[in-house]
């Protein structure tokens, strides 16, 4: 998702203008609640920056480099950028410790497009799309599951991905307020059903300060395609995971490093569509998180 101009309109998608947007959602959704102990501040933050202590002595970082770092991380802040760089770079590490205890699904990283309280489609249903959105129809059935094997009824599965251009609804002009977005509700035998199209691989944007650092480094801005998803359901933890599609040239070599083999999808075809079976298994809430 570059400087684009979006099909039916005159406006154009930037790195600034998704950038800006994707912090504003996050402070809107997220900062209120962010919390965390002083101490483990003082840790992190001592050890994160003797990291960079210890990079710089080791490669002899010069004031020219140091100056053009500075630089960069203004223009970071400047583009809206830092929900992008940290989604990218830093974030599949943390989903990676948070979750290590689970024994249900894998999961992987939100991203910075998330946005909470997608429309109500019931059990069965279609994300909302344009009239002629472009790609392959496609039919995803599942099962919400406890680790027990329990059914979880009313089980909540929100979706959302990419259109054919790469482009998100809410991030990009001139697409509907809920393209491609949605909320389902497991029947009660914790089944589902979700009727959508098949997005395309895309770039992350490239025209702002993460596209200078990917063009500077010598690196591709390359996500394989992706549908993204939370499960959840009363009493146990929740599951934030992107479902990827099988023989995607960028699986191996994702820029979001978010790729997990479990996460690959097994797409049958179907006449003029293709259908999926894939669902969730989700972990109950650990007595000491829910102290």
């Amino acid at each position: 998702m570059s400087d684009t101009t979006v099909a039916g309109t005159n406006e154009t998608a930037t790195a600034a203008k998704s950038g800006a947007s994707a912090t504003e959602r996050f402070r809107t959704d997220k900062k209120a609640g962010a919390q965390a102990d002083p101490e483990r501040v003082n840790l992190l933050a001592r050890e994160v920056i003797e990291a960079v202590h210890d990079t710089i002595r080791r490669h002899k970082v010069t004031y020219d480099e140091y100056n053009a770092l500075k630089s960069w991380l203004i223009s970071v802040g400047d583009d809206g950028e830092w929900p992008l760089f940290l989604d990218v770079w830093i974030e599949h590490v943390v989903e990676e410790v948070a979750t290590e205890h689970r024994e249900g699904n894998k999961g992987t990283i939100e991203g910075p497009y998330y946005v909470p309280n997608s429309p109500e489609q019931g059990a069965k249903g279609t994300l909302p799309m344009r009239d002629g959105e472009s790609g392959t129809p496609l039919v995803w059935t599942g099962k919400v599951t406890s680790t027990s094997g329990q059914p979880l009824a009313g089980a909540k599965v929100e979706v959302w991905h990419a259109d054919a251009d790469g482009f998100y609804s809410q991030f990009a002009p001139g697409i509907p307020e809920w393209n491609l977005r949605g909320t389902f509700t497991a029947d009660e035998n914790g089944d589902f059903e979700i009727t959508t199209i098949r997005p395309a691989p895309y770039q992350i944007p490239t025209d702002g300060s993460c596209g200078k650092l990917i063009a500077a480094a010598g690196w591709h801005a390359w996500r394989p395609a992706h549908i993204h998803v939370k499960a959840s359901a009363d009493g146990h933890e929740l599951l934030t995971a992107q479902l990827y599609f099988p023989g995607d040239e960028h699986n191996s070599d994702d820029i979001a490093s978010a790729v997990k083999p479990e996460l690959i999808l097994d797409p049958k075809p179907a006449g003029d569509h293709e259908t999926i079976e894939y669902g969730f298994v989700l972990d109950p809430v650990r007595a000491e998180s829910a102290a």
